[in-house]
């Protein structure tokens, strides 16, 4: 009798334990992990990338979470744009915070060397902005990385079109930052020159912290290039401004979108504005119901924000914005925070109305870049804000 009256306490309290835990297991949030420059001269990008985040975060959570109610909750580490960093904050959150969907931020040295581990740990890694190709591209199967943002081999096809289109260039020169992003974009662009039957008139490469880049500029002026194409990040990119106010030279420069990651014209100087750059979103213009709302959601959750001059960069708050609905998505057709489960569930997104455009089939087995050439906007700054082509002329 004795042993029959523990053995119904026991299960009693095992039966109420489980009554217990149960609704505090079903409500733990789902987190969502981000690595990007959240310091430094490219802080502004990180910044842009959080509060993409946080806007399509909290509409999810408002309209009830994912996965019977579980509210998503975004966990952040500062990479300090440096990789070895980058991976030691993707491992933490990885193993530490145990994220569903891990977003990558501003540079592609930084993503690349992540990328092994989110294949090898199975997590979803999703790029919103470092646009390096091998980052999708990674060889890996099954592939865990996806990306809303700029692709570099399809930016350089974009680039040389619009720099024959705007600048009627014919002699185009390279000043490329020396790293895998530079890397990256000289591959691309040296393949979009040779479709058309070009070739560079020189190439030069700059360190990210060269203060001094006339020597390189001098000799792509020899070899008498009409039009450059730039690619770097903000600091690098104003030091190539700079150069060429030092040297007098006044030639076209049509860039990637390096120079929208932060403090451009107040390291540039004046002729910031001179430089053309791409961008996958505007929030300047006519826009849609989805960017009325995004900026409507912006102005209420952050005081700074009075208007759309103060969203930017906006390609940090579009991609980062639409990344995490096409992955709340994913995550709701798995029906699990399991990392391959939601991995073949990003193939199952039919149509998605997001923010940069409506997203059709984004994602298939080979195709994890969501955002195409005709997706792009051509940008300068004007006053300090990054207005499209068209509005700043």
């Amino acid at each position: 009798m004795n042993m029959t009256r523990r053995t119904f306490i026991a299960a009693a309290t095992a039966v109420a334990s489980f009554s217990l835990l149960a609704p505090v297991q079903a409500a733990e949030p789902i987190k969502i992990g981000l690595v990007a420059a959240l310091s430094g001269q490219s802080a502004l990008s990180g910044e842009a990338i959080t509060r993409g985040l946080t806007i399509a975060i909290d509409e999810i959570n408002a309209s009830g979470g994912l996965l019977g109610g579980r509210k998503l909750e975004l966990v952040r580490r500062d990479d300090e744009s440096n990789p070895a960093k980058g991976v030691v904050a993707a491992r933490e959150l990885i193993f530490r915070e145990k994220v569903t969907v891990l977003f990558g931020g501003l540079d592609t040295p930084v993503s690349l060397a992540i990328v092994p581990l989110a294949n090898q740990e199975k997590v979803p890694f999703m790029g919103a902005w470092a646009a390096g190709t091998p980052i999708t591209k990674n060889g890996a199967e099954p592939n865990f990385v996806f990306r809303v943002s700029a692709v570099d081999e399809i930016v350089n096809q974009a680039m040389l079109d619009y720099a024959q289109k705007t600048f009627n260039g014919s002699k185009f020169g390279m000043i490329l930052v020396n790293n895998p992003w530079g890397e990256s974009n000289e591959k691309g662009l040296r393949a979009a020159l040779q479709e058309k039957g070009l070739a560079p008139v020189g190439v030069e490469k700059f360190e990210g912290n060269d203060v001094d880049v006339v020597p390189q500029l001098s000799r792509l002026k020899a070899a008498g290039a009409d039009t450059l194409f730039m690619v770097g990040n903000v600091g690098p990119s104003a030091q190539v401004v700079k150069s060429l106010d030092r040297m007098g030279w006044k030639v076209p420069i049509v860039s990637h979108w390096g120079p929208a990651g932060g403090r451009f014209t107040e390291l540039a100087g004046p002729s910031a504005k001179d430089v053309h750059f791409v961008q996958t979103y505007s929030f300047f213009g006519k826009q849609s119901a989805v960017g009325e709302k995004v900026i409507k959601a912006m102005m209420t959750r952050y005081p700074d924000v009075k208007g759309p001059e103060n969203i930017t960069p906006a390609v940090g708050v579009a991609n980062a914005y639409d990344g995490m609905q096409l992955a709340a998505r994913a995550i709701a057709k798995a029906g699990s925070t399991d990392g391959d489960a939601v991995r073949k569930a990003f193939y199952d997104i039919d149509e998605h109305v997001g923010l940069i455009k409506t997203y059709r089939k984004p994602f298939a087995p080979g195709v994890h870049d969501a955002v195409t050439k005709d997706d792009y906007v051509w940008a300068r700054f004007i006053d300090n804000r990054i207005l499209p082509v068209s509005l700043g002329e």
